[in-house]
């Protein structure tokens, strides 16, 4: 069965083209010896979806690229910062809906760079905060191909701080815990529920709105005392961000009438948690959520004008690698030719 094809069409990147749904690469440039020269992958983390809290390694990264591989929720003002060149694929996936199979996306990767392309798989928050950037990371290594990562804002942080909730707080939160949610509808993950039921932590689940009143359920049974502070944050730094403050007992009442990406705290420090509507941005004249694209813009060009990345430590090299590399400049990064 034939995969859907993109839902951002654009110009096919250099030996890519776009067949029956399919991304069809040139496989000459892949037989062994003749990998083209010059091709990496960066796994960029594009935030909880503002384009005001992208880094400034981020953002070189994407005005970089040949090949933008992203998910599905990447916002559409931060996939507007990519060149107008550059190939956009969509690898969405949402629950029990996977447009592309995890190996396929991480034989694409590698496959693009091989033919000399820069590719920057950009996923929502950080790649490796539930983004399965791991993965990525080992088979870009296993077939040989540079690749780095451009860290980004997890959900988790831009919910708390949009909330005024500090996930960790003098007395009331020595520590935070993320776990992910995912689960069967209406169950509750595998977790070591007596480590999270502890007191005086934050627990941060993701992808954990559908199963909301089991985790609860789980947390209460294993000694977390129903009364405790809980938020639910939908849709983190967008323009339709929602907060819902609640206590453990009620977060599955909570939880109802949700439907965007949610993340869900507990935790004594979330009583200082502001509920409501998220305030409009600051009108900085920057690229948040209601300045429009000429912000946008205005944020590359600056970033493409600043000093090249300076040198840093890298992943760790490959084994016989050597010393460990650094980042590569990306300024007067061209177009694959």
């Amino acid at each position: 069965m034939s995969r859907p094809p993109s839902r951002t069409p654009g110009p096919a990147a250099p030996g890519a083209a776009r067949q029956s749904g399919l991304v069809v690469l040139d496989a000459s440039a892949r037989r062994e010896g003749q990998a083209r020269p010059g091709g990496e992958v960066w796994l960029v983390g594009a935030g909880p979806g503002d384009p005001d809290l992208l880094t400034l390694r981020a953002l070189k990264a994407i005005g970089a690229a040949d090949v933008i591989v992203h998910d599905g929720l990447v916002s559409a003002a931060i996939l507007d910062l990519a060149p107008a060149g550059a190939r956009r694929i969509n690898v969405a996936k949402r629950k029990s809906r996977h447009a592309y199979p995890q190996a396929e996306i991480s034989r694409m990767l590698a496959a693009f760079a091989l033919e000399g392309l820069t590719v920057v798989r950009l996923k929502g928050g950080d790649p490796f905060i539930f983004g399965r950037g791991g993965e990525e990371l080992e088979a870009c290594r296993a077939a040989g191909v540079v690749c780095h990562v451009a860290p980004g804002v997890t959900a988790a942080l831009a919910a708390a701080a949009s909330a005024g909730a500090p996930l960790t707080h003098r007395g009331a939160a020595q520590a935070v815990i993320f776990v992910t949610g995912h689960a069967k509808a209406g169950e509750a993950p595998d977790l070591d529920w007596d480590a999270l039921a502890r007191t005086n932590q934050t627990v941060v689940v993701y992808m954990g709105l559908s199963n909301a009143a089991a985790i609860a359920a789980r947390l209460i049974g294993a000694g977390r005392a129903p009364a405790t502070p809980a938020l639910i944050v939908e849709n983190a730094s967008l323009e339709g961000e929602r907060r819902v403050v609640a206590t453990l007992g009620g977060l599955g009442e909570a939880a109802e009438g949700l439907t965007g990406p949610a993340i869900l705290i507990v935790g004594e420090a979330m009583a200082l948690a502001a509920a409501g509507r998220a305030p409009p941005s600051p009108s900085w004249g920057g690229t948040g959520r209601d300045s429009g694209q000429g912000g946008a813009s205005a944020a590359v060009a600056s970033a493409a004008a600043s000093p090249a990345l300076t040198a840093s430590p890298s992943v760790p090299p490959h084994k016989g690698e050597g010393e460990r590399r650094a980042f590569p400049s990306l300024k007067g990064k061209g177009r694959a030719s």
